[in-house]
């Protein structure tokens, strides 16, 4: 039985080191696909629209559906790149919105050559991100967000 188990064994030893299972190259891509969305996230958080320049592309395309104070329903919210821009140095520029206790979970769920996916859980609520990369910068070009649910927020399930 062993001398069956040996080539068998030694087969698929072989075959682990030639698929390896992580590339240094995918790790850079991920750290910056990280980094895009963390550019976002302080352009708005800190009120630095210049790092909407470095992090998203100018044909971006996002929507969002928003409750604030005691709306009933979601409030539809389509945003261009130039609105983004404007957003990023008005939203929080008397640093009013956002404490030390604010979200800041940022989560690359997939990262390949070319695409990415990624996700942010931030004060104003929960981001999805579609990024690609143009040269060697990894882009946002999609966004796909909404408030936080009452009742994810009321039972604490999402996380800060």
């Amino acid at each position: 039985m062993i001398k069956t188990l040996f080539p068998l064994t030694a087969a698929l030893l072989s075959l682990s080191f030639a698929f390896p299972t992580a590339s240094p190259a995918l790790d850079d891509d991920a750290q910056a696909v990280h980094g895009a969305v963390e550019d976002y996230l302080l352009a708005l958080y800190e009120a630095q629209p210049d790092l909407i320049e470095r992090s998203v592309h100018k044909d971006l395309r996002k929507t969002g559906f928003g409750r604030w104070g005691d709306m009933q329903e979601y409030k539809s919210m389509p945003m261009t790149y130039e609105q983004l821009h404007k957003l990023a140095g008005t939203w929080n520029a008397n640093g009013s919105k956002v404490t030390d206790e604010s979200p800041r979970k940022i989560e690359v769920l997939d990262v390949l050559d070319k695409t990415a996916c990624a996700k942010l859980t931030a004060q104003w609520g929960i981001d999805y991100f579609h990024l690609a990369k143009y040269g060697d910068s990894w882009k946002i070009i999609n966004v796909l967000w909404q408030s936080h649910p009452p009742t994810k927020v009321a039972e604490g399930s999402y996380d800060k």
